[in-house]
């Protein structure tokens, strides 16, 4: 299998395993849910869980891929606020934890651009 073909498969890899950590311990998502939002962080947590699942399914299939790679770039660029909301929370916490959720901040630009490299190729190989 070449790079090209396991990329996508990484990628949905990568949401299914966020997403179903959303669904089994949605306490730590439910704690960075930004307060502005309406309703209920669980209700976030499991609505952005479920979306990941949802993006690894169309990821993994070759006739539904395109799409999903592009909705999969959105929701990376979507889902950056709680990114920031989790490091200005943490901030005051040890080093290795604060530090963690600053290396999330830029760990979202290759995930946008892996996305739309993986809608790229799929719609190159159409």
């Amino acid at each position: 299998m070449s790079r090209s073909e396991r990329s996508p498969l990484l990628l949905a890899g990568l949401l299914a395993g966020a997403g179903v950590a959303h669904f089994a311990v949605p306490r730590q998502f439910d704690a960075i849910v930004p307060k502005g939002l309406p309703g209920s962080a669980r209700a976030w947590t499991y609505a952005s869980g479920a979306a990941e699942l949802a993006l690894a399914a169309g990821l993994a299939l070759p006739r539904t891929r395109r799409p999903a790679a592009l909705a999969a770039a959105a929701f990376f660029v979507g889902v950056f606020p709680a990114n920031v909301k989790m490091a200005v929370d943490w901030r005051h916490r040890p080093a290795p934890l604060r530090n963690a959720a600053l290396a999330r901040l830029p760990l979202q630009v290759p995930l946008v651009l892996w996305a739309r490299g993986v809608a790229k190729n799929t719609e190159a190989q159409a």
